[in-house]
């Protein structure tokens, strides 16, 4: 806790110009919460479960969608206590775990990405060595590495942050405790503290985009180059429902946290990131099990084997 810090509990504003539909909202986000909960569970069980998805594109997604049932379960569930119960008060100390775990997941969600990409661009762009450059034992590192460089940078910036006098108002005009307006709050200098929080989300965005336009130039390219539509379309399909979720991640995120100062249009910061902690874990599970065959028939043989056990 910082010094000079007075504020032991901070209340979340929420959405107050719909605050008085409360359980409306809390049974539209609870049915909202469980199904994307349910959805990446299922991907994850098949994932472990399927013989024919022991790939590293496979591992790769269940690693995502394990971390997208952490990412909305660090948000959701206190925004369903705001709509049923009016409980809008959180911790000190609560609030910025939360904060550690919301900008932890969502920060290692995008190096996962860029590196799903670089899975799909030796895939498509060096087929027979595939199995050499991603086997078992580089998919763990990749991930391994993520995480460490993810956790360092993440404590580094939240650490600051609650270092930083709190000393009134206490109400954060959020559904919840994310670092922008926690900054905004301190009574204290909070230059560095903004210069750090934006000098780390670009870092994050740009440096997983700048992996992900590289992997796909080169998917493009050799896309391309394949001599029939059909391979051109068989190649495109493979990659086309990780582009629509990156799209959905970066649109989100850039809007909200790619500025110098966070006080600026708080009702569609808001807007944005339920898009982005309710719709997109939401959709996600959806998005890559839509046209994916082989999420198909493991799907199928899970139900068969799940009937033949009754």
């Amino acid at each position: 806790m910082g010094n000079g810090t007075t504020v032991q509990e901070f209340t979340l504003e929420g959405f107050p110009a719909i605050q008085h539909l409360g359980r409306l909202l809390f049974s539209v986000h609870l049915l909202a919460y469980l199904a994307s909960i349910t959805g990446n569970v299922v991907i994850v069980s098949v994932v472990c479960t399927s013989a024919h998805l022991k790939t590293p594109m496979y591992f790769f997604l269940g690693i995502f969608s394990f971390f997208e049932c952490c990412f909305t379960s660090a948000v959701i569930p206190k925004l369903l206590a705001i709509f049923l119960l009016g409980k809008q008060t959180i911790s000190f100390v609560a609030c910025f775990v939360q904060a550690f775990v919301f900008v932890f997941i969502g920060a290692f969600g995008f190096l996962l990405i860029a590196v799903m990409s670089v899975d799909r661009c030796v895939a498509i762009c060096k087929p027979l060595h595939y199995p050499t450059i991603m086997n078992p034992r580089t998919c763990p590192l990749l991930i391994t590495a993520c995480l460490a460089v993810t956790f360092a940078f993440i404590t580094w910036v939240v650490v600051k942050v609650s270092r930083l006098s709190f000393c009134g108002p206490h109400v954060i005009p959020h559904f919840f405790c994310d670092l922008g307006p926690l900054i905004h709050l301190s009574c204290s200098d909070t230059r560095s503290a903004e210069t750090l929080t934006f000098g780390l989300a670009l870092f994050i965005l740009l440096s997983s985009l700048v992996v992900t336009i590289v992997a796909y130039s080169g998917i493009v390219v050799t896309i391309v180059r394949l001599p029939s539509a059909r391979e051109r379309q068989k190649a495109f399909s493979t990659c086309s429902s990780h582009l629509i979720v990156l799209s959905l991640m970066y649109g989100s995120c850039v809007f909200i946290y790619v500025k110098p100062r966070q006080t600026s249009r708080l009702e569609s910061n808001r807007a944005a990131a339920l898009v982005n902690t309710v719709l997109t874990p939401l959709l996600n599970p959806v998005i890559y099990t839509l046209r994916n065959k082989q999420v198909h028939r493991a799907l199928r043989e899970a139900v068969c084997r799940i009937k033949m056990s009754r």
